[in-house]
């Protein structure tokens, strides 16, 4: 019983509902991995990747746990990419974003 209480503070204390996060990078490696704790604390989140079967994959995976993921392609070394990207995630969170994760090197 304790145990409840205790993780039902821990999960009011670090709520990410309503908040907003890009994590370019997200199908795999530590995107993944970051993507995967955003959406678990309530965070909407936009991810991209190169590789879209790779990206439909994980977008299908997350929404059927009923998380809250978009996507889009995207390789973000090409400015012309990086540019629709952010147009893509202003429209999907109406301007709104709280939190920028860059997993790429």
């Amino acid at each position: 019983m304790a145990e409840a209480a205790q993780s039902s503070k821990r999960g009011a204390r670090w709520s990410l509902n309503g908040v907003t996060a890009l994590v370019t990078g997200g199908t795999r490696g530590i995107g993944h991995a970051i993507v995967n704790d955003l959406v678990g604390f309530g965070a909407a989140v936009h991810t991209c990747s190169r590789t879209e079967s790779e990206l439909n994959k994980c977008l299908q995976e997350w929404r059927s746990q009923g998380f809250v993921v978009t996507g889009s392609v995207c390789d973000v070394s090409l400015r012309p990419q990086r540019e629709n990207l952010i147009q893509e995630v202003a429209n999907t969170f109406n301007g709104n974003l709280n939190i920028f994760v860059s997993t790429l090197n």
